[in-house]
């Protein structure tokens, strides 16, 4: 799809330098622009990129002094915020190449599914018994919809995703491929010959409105009542979130945490990637766990800051590991000094 330099102009309230009609059909980083390319500058660390550029059109903002003449194909757009500006030409280009529509075959959709208008269904789609989806979803190919679950209006689900019956997902959800939600969480009992029975695991998965998950996500479905993820999480990659787990408000999970079973998650919390959680404790309000770390009791301080395995306080933590490397040292001296000793007191 091409626009040209008057077109973007208009769309941002932009002023122009150089040729109006100059067409671009693809966005760029300032130090990758070629033929045909859009960019920005909003650093001005980068502006000597400006002046080498093949990019066909630069957005810059209007309080940048440019003291070089630059190439004469490069046409200049000014704006108050090009970063700004940018970005919603993304969020627009985005939108432009997932606007797909219909429903593609083979696919299966049942009789009892109600599906709401302009959605997509790719092909190899399944859409099980009394799933209600909501307008403007869309369903990537080999996405798997289990009985009775409910979909809002505006998400949108990437190949392979899995959702399993009866789980409720909100509003303008976004879920990466080959994610499942839903799936058993990992309840067993051990018996007396010492084998373990399955529990049956027959809650669900509930999740709010603008929640996004990463792909190859696992999302378990409570034993009984509902693992709850609220509105505005985000979750990177390869994350596990265990049975009847509930994660506050505006969480971000970074990739490859683990939360496990019955874990409470407090809003505006942060977890650092490959981080753990054990089961049955809570985490307060804006909580903020550095990566690698394994919490392992209740936190109840607001907004604290826990790093290490077990994490404790990341100030705590960090005088600590300056003793830790210096143990070798330490144990060096000591045993200098224990020979020292011992050659001082020994009998002449």
């Amino acid at each position: 799809m091409e626009f040209s330099a008057k077109q973007i102009a208009q769309l941002l309230n932009g002023t122009i330098t150089g040729v109006e009609n100059v067409m671009v059909s693809s966005l760029a980083k300032i130090e990758e622009g070629k033929k045909g390319s859009l960019c920005f500058l909003s650093n001005t660390m980068y502006t000597n990129y400006v002046y080498e550029s093949d990019a066909s059109v630069i957005i810059l903002n209007h309080s940048v002094v440019l003291d070089k003449p630059v190439k004469p194909t490069l046409t200049i757009i000014r704006v108050e915020d090009a970063y700004g500006s940018f970005a919603k030409l993304m969020e627009m280009y985005y939108e432009t190449i997932q606007n797909k529509r219909g429903i593609e075959q083979p696919s299966f959709i049942s009789l009892t599914a109600k599906m709401g208008a302009n959605c997509y269904v790719g092909a190899f789609a399944y859409i099980g018994e009394n799933v209600k989806i909501g307008d403007n979803v869309k369903i990537y190919p080999h996405c798997y919809i289990g009985d009775n679950t409910t979909v809002g209006n505006d998400c949108t689900f990437f190949s392979g995703v899995k959702i399993y019956h009866e789980c409720v997902i909100g509003n303008s959800c976004t879920v990466h491929a080959s994610t499942v939600i839903g799936s058993d969480g990992f309840g067993f009992a051990p018996n007396s010959e010492n084998n373990y029975k399955k529990i049956p695991q027959i809650g669900n998965v509930i999740i709010e409105d603008h929640v996004e998950i990463g792909s190859n996500t696992s999302i378990d479905r409570a034993t009984m009542g509902s693992t709850i993820i609220r509105k505005g999480v985000k979750m990177d990659n390869l994350v596990q979130i265990a049975h009847n787990v509930e994660i506050g408000e505006n969480t971000v999970l970074a990739g490859g945490v683990f939360v496990a079973g019955s874990s409470k998650l407090g809003k505006n919390i942060m977890i650092g990637g490959q981080a753990g959680v054990v089961g049955h404790i809570k985490l307060a309000d804006g909580v903020k766990v550095a990566g690698q770390s394994g919490v392992g009791s209740t936190i109840e301080q607001e907004g604290l800051v826990v790093q290490g395995s077990p994490a404790f306080a990341i100030g705590d933590y960090q005088r600590s590991y300056v003793l830790f490397r210096g143990l070798q040292k330490l144990n060096d001296r000591i045993r200098t000094l224990e020979k020292e000793s011992k050659k001082n007191n020994s009998p002449e």
